[in-house]
């Protein structure tokens, strides 16, 4: 098989670190291009992606050819559309794992992406590599690591993070008022 086209997408989070390694390795050992983007979802700020994405790029992209892409939209959809516009061969993808209520509001980037990809998918749950800090975030250039998914932030808590605890706080909310019983759960 023969890989001219990588794409990483990423979120900063730990979990796509673990799977940067991945994607460099992949990208050197088959001559690849290597596309690294990063997608803001609809209604988030970027803050500080853009330069974030530009560090991680000069941090993996040492003797590779690399192209950079920040977007903004459905990340799953962003994702699939880049690859299918690109001819990309492989998309290596970190996951967070998440399940419940995170999982059925947030839903999974890394399944959405499986099912409706061009190409390839390699998934890389953080179990499976050891994540090792790149220069993409390094803790002097940011103020503060997030307290759930140890990613770069000026807050104890990222937007991702802070948005996703808000939705499983609404999604109790609306489980406890369907019960009728506004105020106990159903």
């Amino acid at each position: 098989m023969k890989l001219a086209e990588v794409l990483f997408p990423t979120d900063f989070s730990a979990p796509s670190d673990a799977a940067a390694g991945v994607a460099r390795e992949l990208a050197r050992e088959s001559g690849a291009r290597l596309h690294l983007l990063h997608v803001v979802p609809l209604a988030t700020d970027p803050g500080d992606s853009a330069a974030l994405l530009r560090r991680l790029a000069t941090a993996l992209g040492e003797g590779l050819r690399v192209e950079t892409a920040h977007l903004s939209g459905r990340v799953a959809r962003s994702i699939v559309g880049y690859a299918r516009d690109k001819g990309i061969d492989l998309i290596v993808l970190g996951t967070h794992g998440r399940t419940g209520v995170s999982h059925a509001i947030l839903g999974s980037v890394a399944e959405a992406v499986v099912r409706l990809a061009p190409c390839l998918v390699l998934t890389v749950p953080p179990s499976a590599v050891a994540p090792r800090p790149t220069p993409a975030a390094p803790a002097a250039a940011v103020g503060h690591r997030c307290v759930v998914c140890s990613g770069p932030t000026d807050d104890l808590v990222c937007e991702t993070c802070r948005a996703r605890i808000r939705g499983e706080a609404l999604e109790r909310k609306v489980q406890t008022e369907r019960g009728g019983h506004r105020g106990q759960p159903a």
